[in-house]
């Protein structure tokens, strides 16, 4: 089994600009006018360039919550963050130290919801039961 990821944007230039800057993700290959494949984070990212109020007038890009999120794990947290800021993200919740790490909550500029990640050497492992 493969995972792919979907990502609906409304402004396919703008969602490449922001994950290539702001997540060092790099475009693997073009898929016509309409998306986008990303490179770099364990699975591919599919950018869908798809017009708000479609799916039923369902579509929006305003910040939504769903329990589904991507998590990047970064190196430098505080490097990444700034870098993700810089190009359009909206900082949720900033640094923030756990037993297993460290995290910081975003949003996209298109309202999908996403972390960055630090582990200590024993990442999760430090809360399994």
């Amino acid at each position: 089994m493969q995972l792919l990821v979907n990502l609906d944007v409304d402004d396919l230039a703008r969602a490449e600009r922001f994950y290539t800057q702001g997540l060092g993700l790099t475009v693997g290959r073009r898929l016509g006018a309409i998306g986008i494949e990303l490179l770099g984070g364990g699975a591919p990212i599919y950018l869908l360039e798809k017009a708000a109020g479609t799916q039923h007038g369902e579509r929006h890009y305003g910040r939504h919550w769903t329990p589904v999120h991507l998590d990047f794990v970064v190196d430098d947290l505080p490097a990444a963050r700034d870098r993700c800021v810089a190009a359009g993200a909206i900082l949720e919740a900033d640094l923030a130290d756990h037993a297993w790490g460290s995290i910081a909550r975003f949003a996209d500029p298109f309202g999908h919801g996403f972390c960055l990640v630090r582990f200590t050497a024993a990442g999760y492992d430090v809360i399994a039961t």
